[in-house]
């Protein structure tokens, strides 16, 4: 509902007339007499309420309280001087108190009020400005306010962000920066009635102020210092400073702390949860609020009033984690954890995993990387001891932005007192053998431990000491029966007390019991040594075994230089001891004797007496040659190619190294890399960059004998490294005006267009950007004074890879330099009666009374024609600091245009010269024109400038300059007429084009001599005509600048005197292009070949416009490659100058053509075996065939044994794909591939392997067990003969009844070293075939049938099976192959991952 009664003279809300209703939404009752707001309360609905020019004087607006709904309130025109006593309305957005006699707005906060008028009234002061969140227009105009200085500044201040308009116009961008300049808290200052003034004053000012506020209400005797908070960022520490000094130090000063945070008006800081510290952690729901801390001072049981301090806006944090401490716990003992703990500021970024790592410092060292160290925990190891430990960790956010890596040192590590665990004795309890104490020993370096050897007595159980001092003892025929005890005490070396005698501590002993000790074992005899005596040969040793059945005896190889065993003094070992009888001719052995120890071995693990056997002649070693040759590493700049191979035949001696680089892989032999021979390892440099690289090795014996050299090469050309800065840093002197320097060393191919970036960075660590500031090279301005700079390098190579931007320590601060002018230059024409002034560049800190003198050539000056004008310019500085003077000197002075200034005739006599007295002006005074005249009357004004137009009764006399009158002039007057001589002119003004990009300015002149006339030439585009700088002579040559617009000359006369004439210019030119480029010829470099590179050149004319073009619009060239059937490749080249705005030139397309392709040498690259790591798997072969067609390329799969170099060719398995089976268990799988072309040209071999094979996962279970149980029954189908006729076929054989069920036994009966029996016993009592798991026992497997399985027990005995599954067939010969495996010298359970 609406009620307007505007102009009715009410004087009450309350008269009988008025009826006011609760429905009431609009009112207006403006231009009344009404003074109280009595009865407005009635208006609960109201939303507009006009009470403008009525007599309400304040207070007593409380019954607006009720109008909750209020949304305008319009107070203009009445006599308002308060608006203290109206209330909050909730809904108010706007508000009009204007012409009133308000001296303040002081006010309840109006948290939606958008409006505020108060223009005319009488406000004087900020003090008590209402909070106002909301509002975004204020209107204070024609107020005393408005003389403060800067008020808009204030204004936007006590606002905040929502202020929009002051008086009826936007924010002043001036106003609004000046605001940013003042401190946090200058807005509750200015509420609480403190006087604005300057920013730079504002930060001490608003302290005094606040402090004078909190004097009072401090301890006695306590001085507030400082009260300030950090600029606070998100999820970095905001640290507060609260600095208050007691006189008295009775009673002791505690401080309470409370943050709060409120937005950008400060209108309702709000306490933070847990924020008591003096530091807070702002957090991201921070961001662009107001933080607050509250300092309480305590002194004993009393709290006094808190005292406060307010921070700018919080700022987004830049996502860089920052590390604020770093602490490490734990006792720094050998054996103890250690443990690092770090506190981050993740400043606005997601916590990640960071990087941690522990590094060990000698005292005397420098850090290094402990392996595997990379988590926060780390247990200290001997390795530790004497050192310090040193903990580094680096934050890492979930966005990969990675902190500053912190370092955290300790003390130096001590030793754990000594100890020893896990004593036990070594060597077999058998009469006359060596037994061997040893124990883990724990507790920093080992010093002179103890050692004890004490027999027990059977019958008392007591122990004698029978050996001291040693770790060894040999057990006599008193030991035979009884028990041994070996006992350990440890000790170690804590530390020195002088250089000679060491500081030792003991450790509690440790002892162990040793089994019964038994007789001395068998003897054997006949000892022989059967082989080929030459180096990598095979050789086996006999002998015949006394004392009993032969059991797992063993075998031990060593080398002799004497042919007469003397003892075992001189023999070097070879080998281990073994059960295996074979063993392999190492090259360490060549010139050498072999010595076989034998040592027999009863069945129940009894060993005999070694015997020594000799060879009868010393070994023969080989040729030298090579057995494999490889290179591996990455083929990229910087990095490590390193090349292997296997050396045969006799010792090694310095066996020549080369490394070469290929154009092509077929370019041989290549260019010898220099500095890389003699070495194994190359490290790729920038010269090698799309090429290959070769590796060639010439063995050569110790003796000087030269073997057959070998090469291997890279399949693939070395690619350029990324991009990457390796050092980078600012060279110059921090002083303004010097040049700095970005010194950069690239890495990473050929460089390109690297980014040069240079930033200025304040003294509280933020970085700004300097614009325009993009090349390696920067001069420091007045700007940078007081600033740090540094400079950020983004590497670019020439393909436009782009590596990481790495930026620069920071130089500075920058000081001011010594006052220097950089430039002195004329402002004005050098002309006479021209105002000359001038401009000067000034670099030296802030500048001040600069000192200056004009000369002449030959003195000062007050005026001058026809000479030069010198400047004297002394630079200055604020503080008085005077710098080196400069000075210029002009051209020579032109002479203005010719004037008469003044004229004057001196009194006439008849018969008497008259010369006139003139005064000339515009250089020298040529021969002007003068003409006397003779009247009867007296001329004045017109009359005289216009005697040359008179009548008759003006009458010519003379034309010279003096005259003398005659009788006739007697009584009449005279008039002189003098006329300068006139300007030169110019016509006829035209451009002539004398080539495709040189024109010539043309012109007719007249008016005297022509002197050093001036032109000039403009450039025309789409109307806007700009001179060309530096074109003042009549020829002119285009540029780039000049395509797609026209051009004029201009031509001002200059007279020989130095008359200048009037400018004129010729007519516009027609549009100026550019000249296509052109090709003479287009052809090929490189061999066409397939893999090889074409690169098409062109030949371009020799002309100086061409060659200018070329140098322009290289850039522009378009290429593009065909392949032809009937011929070989083709390429076309377009030049387009597509950089113009309107029009566009193409040259004519120019054709290139090679003869046919060749194939490339056959090679196979990226050769790999797919396929899973089990004995089951089926295997493929992967690789890409390269050189023409390929033709029948050669296949063969092989199996070799982890450590060995040796190969087992596979037979028939020549494809691509292979099926693994139980034979291929603990071996890799090699292929070797040769590719061949199909017109028969071969290629080299190249080969692939897999890990080595393991057993299915299911079947490995099984095995496990049964080994694990020792006795293990299989049913299978024997073969009566295993040696079928001619023709049968397996399936026959079973056919006809030859294999019949039996039930298989396998036992594994060792017991320690008593040796071990195989036991094929079948469910028939009538057969049974017995023998030991010594060779030649082994099991063979076909490949034809997945069933069957031959025993071979000796050279006499074989049992074939066939089982009713591949699955049961690979069970059964891997648990039979697990039971011999432990009696022979490699273990299969290791190669099939079991644990034995």
């Amino acid at each position: 509902m609406r009620l307007d009664l505007r102009g009715h003279r009410i004087r009450s809300l309350t008269s009988g007339g008025l009826h006011l209703s609760p429905n009431l939404e609009f009112v207006y009752l403006r231009d009344n007499l009404l003074s109280e707001l009595e009865g407005i309360e009635i208006l609960n609905r109201v939303k507009v309420l006009d009470l403008s020019f009525n007599d309400f004087k304040g207070p007593g607006f409380e019954p607006l309280e009720n109008c909750k709904m209020l949304q305008q309130l319009y107070l203009a025109g009445n006599q308002i001087t308060s608006l203290a006593s109206l209330p909050q309305l909730p809904n108010l957005e706007f508000l009009s108190v204007a012409q009133n006699k308000l001296k303040s707005l002081a006010m309840a906060s109006q948290p939606r009020l958008q409006v505020l008028a108060a223009s005319k009234n009488k406000i004087t002061t900020l003090k008590d400005f209402p909070y106002l969140p909301a509002l975004e227009h204020l209107r204070v105009e024609e107020n005393p306010l408005l003389k403060i200085s800067h008020v808009e500044a204030a204004s936007i201040l006590l606002v905040g962000p929502t202020l929009k308009k002051f008086n009826d116009r936007d924010l002043s961008r001036e106003e609004v920066a000046i605001a940013k300049r003042y401190p946090p808290q200058t807005a509750l200052c200015l509420r609480d009635g403190w006087e604005f003034c300057k920013s730079e004053l504002a930060a001490e000012s608003t302290f005094r102020f606040l402090v004078e506020r909190w004097q009072d209400t401090l301890p006695s005797g306590c001085l507030i210092k400082e009260a300030s908070v950090d600029r606070p960022s998100e999820e970095s520490p905001c640290q507060s400073h609260f600095s208050l000094v007691q006189e008295s130090t009775e009673s002791k000063l505690v401080l309470r702390y409370q943050w709060t945070v409120a937005d950008r008006s400060l209108s309702n800081f709000v306490p933070i949860p847990d924020a008591t510290n003096e530091v807070y952690w702002p957090k991201h729901e921070d961001i662009g609020k107001i933080l607050k801390i509250e300092c309480t001072p305590v002194i004993g049981e009393t709290e006094y009033p808190s005292i406060f301090a307010i921070s700018s806006p919080v700022l987004r944090g830049k996502g860089i984690p920052k590390v604020v401490s770093l602490e490490l716990h734990g006792e720094l003992v050998e054996g103890n954890i250690i443990k690092g703990q770090a506190v981050v500021a993740w400043c606005g970024g997601t916590p990640g995993k960071c990087i941690t790592s522990w590094l060990r410092r000698k005292w005397n060292g420098s850090p290094v990387v402990i392996d595997g160290a990379e988590d926060e925990e780390y247990r200290l190891s001997l390795d530790d001891v004497g050192s310090s430990m040193v903990f580094m960790y680096t934050p890492v956010t979930e966005e990969n932005a990675r902190g500053e890596p912190q370092y955290k040192y300790t003390e130096f590590v001590k030793a754990a007192p000594p100890s020893v665990s896990n004593v036990r004795i070594l060597g077999d309890a058998v009469e006359g053998c060596v037994l061997k104490g040893i124990g883990d020993y724990f507790g920093g370096k080992e010093g002179p431990s103890k050692f004890q050897w004490l027999r027990k007595n059977k019958e008392t159980g007591e122990f004698s000491l029978i050996s001291a001092g040693t770790s060894e003892y040999t057990l006599t025929p008193e030991d035979v029966g009884k028990h041994v005890t070996f006992v350990y005490i440890p000790a170690n070396f804590e530390g020195w007390f002088s250089s000679f005698f060491p500081i030792r501590s003991r450790g509690e002993p440790l002892s162990t019991l040793s089994s019964v000790v038994k007789p001395a074992p068998p003897k054997v005899k006949d000892v022989k040594i059967v082989g080929d005596l030459r180096e990598n040969s095979k050789l086996t040793v006999t002998g015949t075994v006394t004392g009993g059945t032969e059991g797992s005896s063993r075998v031990q190889w060593f080398k002799s230089s004497c042919s007469i065993i003397e003892g075992s003094n001189n023999l070097e070992e070879l080998s281990t001891s073994k059960v295996a009888k074979s063993f392999r001719i190492p090259l360490g052995a060549v010139g050498y004797y072999i010595v076989a120890k034998y040592t027999p071995m009863a069945p129940d693990g009894e060993c005999g007496e070694s015997v020594y056997v000799i060879s009868e002649r010393a070994v023969e070693t080989l040729p030298p040659s090579l057995n494999f040759l490889s290179i591996t590493g990455d083929n990229i700049e910087g990095g490590i190619l390193t090349a292997s191979y296997g050396y045969i035949g006799g010792h090694e001696g310095k066996s020549i190294y080369e490394w070469h680089y290929h154009k092509t892989e077929s370019d041989h032999p290549g260019t010898l890399i220099p500095g890389a021979s003699g070495l194994l390892q190359y490290t790729v440099t920038k010269e090698a960059i799309g090429k290959f690289i070769s590796f060639q090795c010439i063995p050569v014996r110790d003796d000087g004998i030269v073997g057959e050299a070998r090469t291997c090469m890279c399949q693939e050309r070395v690619r350029p490294g990324n991009p990457r800065a390796v050092s980078l840093q600012v060279v110059g002197a921090a002083v303004e005006g010097t040049m700095l320097s970005a010194e950069k060393e690239y890495w990473g191919g050929e460089e390109g267009e690297s980014v040069f970036r240079w930033f200025r960075t304040n003294s509280d660590g933020t970085p700004c950007e300097i614009k325009g500031a993009t090349t390696s090279s920067y001069l420091l301005s007045v700007d940078d004074i007081g600033f740090f700079i540094s400079v950020s390098y983004e590497p670019v190579r020439d393909d436009w890879a782009r590596g990481p931007t790495v930026i620069s320590d920071i130089t500075g601060p920058i000081v001011a330099g010594h006052p220097t002018c950089q430039s002195l230059e004329f402002l004005g024409s050098m002309i006479e009666g021209q105002r000359l002034s001038f401009v000067a560049s000034y670099t030296g800190g802030v500048k001040g009374n600069c000192s200056l003198e004009w000369f002449r050539s030959f003195g000062f000056i007050t005026g001058g024609c026809q000479e030069s004008i010198e400047i004297i310019y002394t630079p200055v500085r604020e503080d008085g600091l005077e710098g080196s003077p400069r000075s210029i000197r002009s051209d020579r002075i032109s002479p203005a245009n010719p004037m008469g200034l003044e004229l004057l005739i001196p009194d006439c006599y008849e018969n008497q010269e008259v010369v006139p007295h003139k005064t000339y002006f515009g250089g020298h005074e040529g021969d002007g024109e003068y003409i006397w005249y003779r009247t009867m009357e007296k001329l004045h004004g017109s009359a005289l400038t216009e005697i040359s137009y008179a009548g008759e009764e003006v009458i010519a006399c003379s034309r010279t300059l003096k005259y003398t009158p005659s009788l006739e002039d007697v009584g009449a007057y005279l008039v002189l007429y003098w006329i300068p001589t006139p300007d030169p002119e110019v016509s006829n003004v035209r451009v002539e084009k004398l080539f495709s990009d040189a024109y010539s300015g043309e012109g007719e002149y007249f008016g005297g001599h022509e002197g050093a006339s001036v032109f000039s030439w403009y450039r025309d585009n789409d109307g806007t005509i700009d001179v060309i700088a530096g074109a003042n002579s009549k020829t002119y040559e285009v540029t780039e600048s000049d395509y797609n617009c026209r051009i004029l000359f201009g031509y001002t006369p200059v007279r020989s005197d130095s008359a200048v004439g009037t400018l004129k210019m010729s007519e516009p030119t027609e549009i100026i292009l550019p000249e296509v480029p052109r090709v003479d010829m287009l052809a090929f470099t490189g061999k066409a070949v397939q893999g090889d590179v074409l690169t098409a050149v062109q030949v371009i004319p020799k002309t100086e416009i061409q060659q200018l073009v070329w140098s322009k619009y290289k850039g522009a060239i378009e290429y593009q490659w065909f392949r032809s059937l009937e011929s070989g490749m083709r390429c076309r080249m377009k030049h387009s100058l597509q950089k113009f705005r309107v029009h566009t030139k193409s040259s004519e397309p120019a054709y290139a053509e090679t003869g046919p392709i060749s194939p490339g040498f056959p090679r196979i690259e990226k050769l790999e075996i797919e396929g899973g790591g089990f004995h089951t798997n089926l295997y493929a072969l992967r690789g890409n065939y390269f050189g023409g067609k390929e033709g029948k390329s050669k296949i063969q799969w092989l199996r070799s044994m982890v450590g060995s170099p040796d190969l087992i060719s596979i037979p028939g398995e020549t494809g691509r794909m292979y099926e693994a089976n139980v034979d291929d268990v603990g071996y890799r799988l090699v292929v070797v591939y040769t590719p061949i072309r199909e017109d028969g040209v071969e290629g080299h071999p190249v080969s692939a392997s897999t890990e080595p094979v393991a057993v299915e996962p299911d079947l490995y279970k099984e095995v496990k067990l049964k080994l694990e149980t020792g006795l293990v029954k299989f049913e299978v189908l024997c073969d009566k003969d295993p040696y079928p006729k001619k023709g049968e076929s397996a399936n026959d054989i079973a056919d006809c009844g030859r294999w019949k069920p039996r039930e298989t036994d396998a036992r594994n009966e060792q017991e320690e070293n008593k040796g071990c029996e195989t036991r094929l016993k079948t469910s028939f009592s009538s057969t049974e075939v017995r023998g030991s798991y010594v060779p030649p026992f082994h099991v063979e497997t076909f490949r034809n049938d997945q069933r069957r399985l031959r025993v071979v027990v000796d050279s006499e005995n074989a049992v074939d099976m066939v089982v009713h599954s591949r699955y049961l067939r690979d069970v059964i010969v891997l648990v039979i192959r697990g039971f011999a495996q432990k009696f022979n010298s490699t273990s299969l359970n290791s190669l099939l991952k079991i644990d034995a």
